[in-house]
């Protein structure tokens, strides 16, 4: 069969061709490190996790008899004598999201082995995520002191406390460890450990600057499940 783009060759029809198909594929993860592939079911593992907490939670709210917690009320910001309502998840947000920002620069001046810059960014990224991660700790100890619990809340419905600190708990945990192994790697990038013809638990060799591909994988994922957590719990 011919096409105005040349030759196509005929494809087996039934079973043969799934199995055609499959093995076609495969040639997409060849030139895959282990340590890319491992990340990436890492992460297709991870958003199984997420999905079903997410789900949990608006399940939780849906059946609830009780009224659920106004978010512009829960997480208003007290501020010269008025309260600003998402205030402070509005610069969470914008913080997180700039740390991807910053993320992907590293990344692109890994694949140029701009040992500095790609340094300087992943050093900038974690405190970017340090600062998320600070102002979440301060968001709790807030909900704390007003009265917010896994098992209840001044504001209505009891489920809205465990719903909250496990699901913005977990993301923090990710976030947390993501800025201790973005200082790990950044401290070998900066060291010049990737410019060494040596391999290493991060590296294959010369030149091999992956491990920051991979925490770069790892951070926008981070990040892409906050959006998902902000819609749910702060604008829904």
């Amino acid at each position: 069969m011919s096409t105005t783009h040349g030759y196509v060759p005929d494809r087996p029809d039934g079973v043969e061709g799934l199995a055609a198909d499959w093995s076609a594929d495969q040639t997409a993860f060849k030139g895959v490190s282990w340590g890319k592939a491992m990340m990436w079911i890492f992460l297709l593992s991870d958003t199984f996790v997420f999905s079903i907490f997410l789900i949990a939670y608006m399940s939780a709210r849906s059946s609830t008899a009780t009224e659920w917690p106004n978010a512009s009320e829960v997480f208003a910001l007290h501020v010269g004598g008025a309260d600003l309502p998402l205030l402070l998840i509005a610069i969470m947000t914008f913080v997180l999201i700039s740390s991807s920002g910053t993320m992907a620069m590293a990344v692109n001046c890994a694949y140029a082995r701009d040992r500095r810059r790609t340094a300087a960014l992943m050093f900038l990224t974690a405190a970017l995520g340090a600062t998320f991660v600070g102002m979440q700790a301060f968001e709790w100890s807030k909900l704390i002191e007003e009265g917010v619990r896994p098992w209840g809340n001044p504001w209505g419905a009891e489920q809205f406390g465990a719903t909250f600190f496990m699901i913005t708990g977990f993301h923090g945990t990710h976030v947390t460890f993501g800025v201790i192994f973005l200082l790990i790697v950044a401290r070998k990038v900066r060291s010049g450990a990737f410019d060494r013809d040596e391999r290493s638990w991060l590296s294959r060799g010369k030149g091999d600057y992956e491990a920051v591909e991979i925490m770069g994988l790892y951070w926008h994922f981070v990040d892409l499940v906050w959006v998902f957590i902000f819609a749910f719990f702060y604008l829904w």
